[in-house]
């Protein structure tokens, strides 16, 4: 496998990076050298929606360590009190919007507003983690696509 394409993957399973700096390189690569770019587009998708898993794992082990140090739970406590007050007003259209409101922030194809971003929301949130995952999941596949078909020249803005 190509240095060129091993960055690409790594750069997908970073923070603020994810598929939006990772899938240019790869496309990049691929029109390069003439393969086809639907098998890296594949791996590039399954390794954003893997990582959702990591860091719902990931965060869930570290709070169970962070929770016995007493400033981290004084912080977190706080946090959590601030959050969950923006939370109860919108109360009941959580469940109707959230999700959706959470995938639509993932497919936004910026830096910070990815699988990383969204998971930790979702995380810190408490959502119902299937949802979330599924939420964050389709979110993903949509901004694929759109950096996909910005990479490959579809759009132009000039």
């Amino acid at each position: 496998m190509d240095v060129q394409i091993l960055i690409g993957l790594l750069l997908t399973i970073l923070p603020v990076f994810e598929l939006r700096g990772g899938l240019p390189v790869i496309v990049e690569y691929t029109a390069r050298h003439n393969v086809s770019i639907w098998p890296y587009f594949l791996i590039v998708l399954i390794l954003n929606i893997l990582i959702i898993l990591l860091i719902f794992m990931f965060f869930d082990f570290l709070h169970r360590i962070f929770m016995r140090m007493n400033w981290y739970k004084v912080v977190f406590e706080r946090s959590l009190k601030r959050l969950q007050k923006k939370v109860d007003k919108i109360g009941k259209d959580m469940d109707k919007w959230g999700y959706f409101a959470l995938m639509f922030f993932v497919a936004i194809p910026l830096p910070g507003t990815g699988a990383w971003t969204g998971t930790i929301v979702a995380w810190t949130m408490g959502l119902d983690r299937l949802k979330s995952f599924i939420a964050i999941s389709i979110g993903v596949i949509i901004a694929g696509l759109l950096v996909l078909l910005f990479s490959l020249g579809l759009f132009n803005f000039y």
